[in-house]
């Protein structure tokens, strides 16, 4: 009988809501950033794979549809950038010159560690765009020759990490805007860093909605030019 339920994408699906609606309302009990809903969903998902012995591959049927809906997720974040746009138009250029500097940052610095430490170069390319939405980065790993799994597993951890520790790193430097960190945290951390801003700060969550969009729309131009200099 598990069999036959695991065999339908309805599984995969239905795992992950039960599984993060449980995680949300431990979020919600305890209010730590160590319990984030993401991170606390994959790790319990992947025991329950384990203790049950069912294979990845029958839960990613429902956990590729899941992450289809990724995407026109995204869209939803436009109305929180809409009720700050004001504010946000304001402070278009330094906005701009941030996400630009983050963009370049972040596919410097993954690629030089990994280079560093002696990572093949299909590794390299596959962590490259670690700080894009998943489908972005999904994309651009299957253009430069990267591992799309790695990519995406690579993905989620930067979320995650953004998410729990960004606002406070922020802080704890001597950021005080909320422009600031939300813009941060977004082009660092994604969706994931972007969910725990609009906890923090409706400015900031706006921001970082806005500097998602620009990151993967700046990682995508600059991504495959550096990988026809140097791939």
């Amino acid at each position: 009988m598990l069999n036959e339920l695991t065999a339908t994408p309805l599984f995969g699906i239905g795992l992950t809501l039960v599984v993060y609606v449980v995680a949300q309302k431990i979020y919600i009990r305890f209010r730590s950033l160590f319990l984030n809903p993401v991170a606390v969903t994959i790790l319990m998902i992947i025991v329950l794979l384990l203790l049950l012995e069912i294979p990845y591959g029958s839960y990613r049927k429902g956990g590729d549809m899941i992450l289809f809906l990724l995407g026109p997720s995204v869209v939803a974040l436009a109305l929180p950038l809409y009720r700050k746009r004001s504010e946000i138009n304001r402070n278009r250029w330094p906005i701009l010159a941030g996400v630009f500097c983050g963009a370049a940052g972040s596919i410097a610095s993954a690629c030089g560690i990994a280079w560093v430490l002696g990572a093949s170069r299909e590794v390299v390319w596959s962590i490259s765009p670690k700080s894009v939405t998943t489908p972005i980065a999904i994309g651009l790993s299957e253009q430069v020759g990267g591992v799309v799994e790695l990519t995406a597993a690579i993905v989620v951890v930067t979320g995650c990490l953004g998410a729990i520790c960004g606002p406070e790193f922020c802080r704890k430097i001597g950021l005080r805007s909320e422009t600031a960190i939300g813009l941060a945290v977004g082009t660092a951390a994604h969706g994931i860093g972007t969910a725990r801003m609009l906890e923090v700060s409706r400015l900031g969550g706006a921001v970082a909605g806005l500097a998602i969009g620009l990151n993967g729309l700046m990682t995508a131009f600059l991504l495959p030019l550096l990988f026809l200099i140097f791939g």
